[in-house]
């Protein structure tokens, strides 16, 4: 239902190859492994926007929690520069190493550290997306769902935490994963499973949203993909389904780089509707 999709279609064993070549292509215009945390893991890369920057996307990669780097998706930066986006793409601790819970807490110091890095270049106040696909969808929407008066990022709670968020193809109930081999690095149970799914937790408090799915993705990422949106709705929040009718789990984020595509313009609407500070 979820493990592997999109890996067996005709076009995924060159995909990630060409990620890779794409991202060490560009990866010189960007200041690489800044450290927001003690773990080993917890660096991000930053690429500066061109010209006056009018927001960040801060992207959290895919990989269900437990494999993949950010290095693979730094291909992603350029197009959003060019736009006037700082980007800032973000490493954190997998599991089985960490627990899931200890894992979203990374996150959250990573919000932090690209808001105090962006503000030591004389910069603070930019709206923040936290954007993220796959696993990493699930992590931006839990960003977003961040009480940030209140949330650890460090000894003190940050002063800015997650003004939008772009959520791509994510895992939002994690219930049916419980009974599959991710499982095994992720260790969830009925509860914990249920504890670290948004889907079931929107509250009051939630920035807009903007929730993408491949058109030729399974059924149970569409599905997961629009009860999440109607739950952001649902609880009063502003939220757009963005379905790329032609597109797979991966080829997704082809899209997602590509001036002019619907995809990819959406994005530059929600950043450009966020008020700044």
């Amino acid at each position: 239902m979820y493990k592997r999709q999109g890996q067996a279609r005709p076009g995924f064993a060159t995909l990630l190859p060409d990620f890779e070549a794409r991202s060490a292509a560009v990866a010189s215009a960007g200041v690489l492994d800044i450290r927001y945390g003690e773990a080993a893991r917890e660096t991000f890369d930053f690429f500066p926007a061109t010209g006056t920057a009018r927001g960040l996307l801060v992207y959290f990669h895919a990989g269900y929690w437990q494999s993949r780097d950010k290095s693979t998706f730094r291909f992603i930066a350029p197009a959003f520069t060019r736009a006037g986006l700082h980007v800032a793409l973000v490493n954190y601790p997998l599991c089985p190493h960490v627990s899931l819970t200890h894992l979203l807490d990374a996150a959250r110091r990573a919000v932090a550290g690209v808001h105090n890095h962006v503000a030591a270049r004389g910069q603070p106040g930019l709206p923040l997306v936290a954007a993220g696909h796959s696993a990493g969808g699930h992590i931006a929407v839990e960003l977003g769902l961040t009480d940030w008066a209140h949330a650890s990022a460090g000894n003190t709670p940050p002063a800015r935490g997650v003004d939008g968020v772009v959520a791509l193809s994510g895992v939002y109930d994690l219930a049916p994963l419980v009974d599959t081999t991710l499982n095994t690095a992720l260790g969830l149970d009925a509860a914990s499973a249920r504890r670290h799914s948004p889907l079931w937790r929107v509250g009051l408090v939630a920035p807009p949203a903007l929730f993408g799915v491949g058109g030729a993705e399974t059924p149970a990422f569409l599905a997961q993909n629009q009860a999440m949106a109607d739950a952001w709705q649902a609880a009063g929040h502003p939220s757009v389904v963005h379905t790329v009718e032609d597109a797979d789990h991966f080829t997704l984020l082809q899209h997602l780089v590509q001036a002019g595509n619907p995809l990819h313009n959406a994005v530059l609407a929600l950043v450009d509707a966020l008020p700044g500070v």
